[in-house]
């Protein structure tokens, strides 16, 4: 028998054949998937280049779109603003009387520009009009302050209130609830101790407290820095981000802004949501308060008076502090929109935008979103001071940053710090001290 016909020989070559066979068809198999899995890759890789092209153009356009508006807004609001300023004293086309009104101011320590600011309110062209600063200890700062007030105004009906009861978790309302017995008159107005008016605020602002269908007129106010870099870099927070967030707002429909600069209301109206008792443990009482007399059906007024307000942060801790406070107390009233507020942060979002999407439309809309900025923040500026590059074209991107990196700090939580004290930003718990709130729509977009 030949070898090569050996049935052993046979078998053992006709297992081998089939072995051959079978790797051959396995690595076709494997070589089929290797090009299935790159095809598939490489689509993975298009679509999700395309996706955020998209969303890195789509970025950059609202962003440079929010900006348009805001500037479209803001025009005619400052002259509105500067027509008021320049009318004489006299009270307002179609207002019949002005009623006596109580200035309600509550202090605590001495500040820069306290002794200014108090003194706008003393320098009213009003006819009739009352002044109560109010403290709660004789030995607060601010008391030397009031004194030498009424040693330079002594016909004005000025009065100093000095009372310690403390009647609830927020200071501020302690301090409204022990100057209120003192008020004479049914008009009040309430304003915080670092705003400074123009002579005709009250003639200004008071009289569509006339109509009883409104409840709350308040009004917005600009950023004067008293304490360098930081104190520059904080008045921009306000002037060149919180003012055009505002109008915004007002612009798309919504009244729920109320600020502690300007606060006027009628006593009747302060008694029918049950007084300043009913906030005494509130954190964001201006924003409460305007709240809830838009709940009994009474309207909310945005005047075109504008007053300015001192920034006298001189350091980082401190500027980062007050402003992480403002947002997480926002994101307390109003979660939803403050998760939307990052396409108002303008040069992140454009070089985020720029960043996804390297294409030639996405460079264009970003020079565009950048020209916008800048103008916004230069007619929003005070006129009187020369155009500087770090003040005018160095600190607005700075101030855009610093922003979106407090924004996304204040996802994280809800403590703030206030002076001395910790407290609990969230609207579901109590504060344990006073926090000056800067009350307003955190996102236009959702009013």
């Amino acid at each position: 028998m030949e070898f090569s016909k050996c049935p052993r020989r046979l078998f053992w070559r006709e297992r081998l054949s089939l072995y051959g066979q079978a790797k051959l068809y396995k690595n076709r198999v494997v070589e089929n998937s290797c090009n299935l899995t790159r095809v598939q890759l490489r689509e993975i890789i298009f679509v999700t280049t395309q996706f955020l092209i998209l969303f890195g153009t789509s970025l950059a356009v609202v962003a440079t779109l929010y900006t348009s508006f805001a500037i479209f807004l803001v025009l005619p609001g400052l002259r509105r603003s500067e027509a008021v300023a320049l009318k004489s004293p006299n009270p307002p086309p179609g207002a019949i009387e002005q009623r006596p009104l109580s200035v309600l101011k509550p202090l605590c320590g001495d500040e820069p520009g306290l002794y200014e600011n108090l003194r706008s309110f003393c320098m009213q062209s009003y006819p009739s009009f009352q002044l109560l600063f109010g403290v709660q200890d004789t030995h607060d700062p601010a008391v030397a302050t009031v004194r030498r007030l009424q040693s330079e105004f002594p016909l004005l009906d000025l009065k100093l209130v000095v009372d310690s009861r403390v009647h609830g978790t927020n200071l501020k309302v302690s301090n409204l609830l022990n100057i209120l017995p003192h008020a004479e008159h049914d008009w009040l107005l309430l304003a915080d101790s670092d705003i400074g008016v123009a002579r005709d605020h009250f003639s200004r602002v008071t009289p569509p407290l006339a109509d009883p269908k409104v409840g709350v007129v308040t009004c917005l106010y600009r950023g004067v820095p008293r304490a360098g870099f930081w104190s520059r870099l904080g008045a921009q927070f306000i002037n060149d981000w919180f003012a055009p967030s505002v109008r915004i707002s007002h612009a798309l429909g919504s009244t729920r802004f109320c600020s502690g600069a300007t606060i006027a209301l009628r006593r009747e109206t302060l008694d029918a949501v049950g007084g300043f008792a009913s906030l005494r443990n509130t954190l964001a009482d201006d924003f409460a308060l305007a709240e809830m007399t838009r709940r009994k059906g009474l309207r909310t007024i945005l005047s075109d008076v504008l007053v300015t307000t001192d920034v006298i942060e001189n350091r980082w801790s401190e500027l980062w502090n007050h402003e992480l406070r403002w947002l997480r107390t926002v994101r307390g009233l109003e979660p939803k929109g403050f998760m939307l507020i990052f396409v108002t942060f303008t040069f992140p979002m454009l070089a985020i935008g720029l960043a996804l999407s390297r294409t030639k439309f996405c460079f264009a809309v970003c020079c565009l979103g950048v020209a916008a900025r800048l103008f916004l923040h230069c007619i929003q500026r005070e006129r009187k001071i020369a155009l500087t590059v770090i003040d005018d074209f160095i600190l607005p991107p700075l101030r855009d940053l610093l922003l979106f990196i407090e924004w996304i700090v204040a996802l994280t939580g809800t403590r703030v710090h206030w002076r001395k004290e910790v407290l609990d930003a969230s609207t579901r718990a109590s504060a344990r001290g006073f926090l000056f709130l800067l009350c307003m729509i955190s996102a236009p977009l959702v009013g």
